[in-house]
């Protein structure tokens, strides 16, 4: 689903660049040891239906809630109990009906991002996640235009090496180093273009 609900600014980027989602096809892959080829995204405007399941019988399971994501986090964290949950109740009958697209991957490469770092390993998912959001913080300080984000974390996906990540130090020393990187190409790398935060 598409939010349809007041977020904060980082989010709201990354909902616009469907990095949001490229981060939960890793998420998805590693929670529930899920192969990539598995995972699909699709574009549901109403924000109803927060999460699929396909079954090999062919029946489908959706996890659906009013567009407010307190649902499904009460969801996840209550399993297998149900807790009451404020805000707005489901009502199907007042939507009436319920829409889905495939995304476009060329208009929004960050999920081809993500199928891509999860076939290079765990150290491309930590520097995709790091440039992201060092990269959105340069656009929502005016440093870089929107469509450069993508252009910056490419870049620094294409740069990296794999490396072996053995423990959380590891991960945060790699995270930090790629931020690094980042900000670097950022200050002295990155041909600046295009359609600054306003």
């Amino acid at each position: 689903a598409h939010p349809n609900w007041s977020m904060g600014k980082k989010i709201s980027v990354d909902s616009a660049t469907m990095m949001n989602k490229a981060l939960e096809i890793i998420e998805a892959h590693y929670l529930f040891n899920m192969p990539p080829e598995k995972i699909e995204v699709l574009v549901h405007p109403q924000s109803v239906v927060h999460s699929m399941v396909h079954y090999k019988d062919g029946s489908v399971l959706a996890q659906m809630g009013a567009s407010d994501m307190r649902t499904p986090i009460a969801h996840a964290l209550a399993w297998p109990e149900r807790i009451d949950t404020p805000g707005q109740k489901l009502d199907l009958a007042k939507i009436g009906k319920l829409s889905f697209e495939v995304p476009d991957t060329v208009r929004f490469p960050a999920l081809g991002a993500a199928y891509e770092c999860l076939e290079s390993g765990p150290f491309a998912c930590v520097a995709l996640n790091a440039a992201n959001e060092v990269a959105v913080e340069a656009f929502l300080t005016k440093n870089i235009g929107f469509l450069d984000i993508m252009d910056c974390i490419d870049h620094i996906l294409h740069k990296t090496k794999g490396v072996k990540l053995g423990s959380i130090d590891d991960v945060i020393e790699y995270d930090l180093a790629i931020r690094a990187e980042t900000k670097a190409f950022i200050s002295g790398g990155l041909t600046k273009k295009r359609v600054l935060a306003s």
